[in-house]
């Protein structure tokens, strides 16, 4: 797959929005999740980890003018949920339409973000 490709995007979607303080992570689509029960059952006894860029969503506009984003975040305890969010989709969307442009996209490209709190996880040990 091309550099542009969906699967590299959301490396790039996953890891910007890794990135911002306050995001504990980021939470699989049900597909993914779904899919992941459905697999057959594992005989090693690592526990399994879904990839980060499960929690992240992208897909070209129906027009073709760019794509649409969507990011699944779990935010940690003590951070502002408003302030957090925006900061993920500042940073995915800048990440993204770098990375766009780095790689040769030669019409304009329009990045859509959509940011989606799923959760915030608390501190350990204050249950």
């Amino acid at each position: 797959m091309t550099a542009t490709g969906t699967p590299t995007l959301l490396g790039v979607a996953a890891e910007a929005a890794l990135a911002v303080p306050g995001v504990a992570g980021l939470q699989p689509r049900l597909a993914h999740c779904l899919a992941a029960a459905a697999a057959p059952t594992r005989t090693d006894t690592a526990p399994h980890r879904m990839p980060p860029e499960a929690g992240i969503r992208a897909d070209r506009a129906p027009d073709g003018s760019g794509w649409r984003i969507e990011v699944r975040c779990v935010l940690a305890e003590g951070h502002r949920t408003l302030d957090t969010a925006q900061n993920v989709h500042d940073r995915v969307r800048t990440a993204v339409t770098s990375h766009l442009a780095v790689h040769g996209v030669a019409e304009p490209v329009t990045v859509t973000v959509v940011v989606t709190v799923t959760r915030i996880a608390a501190r350990p040990g204050t249950a």
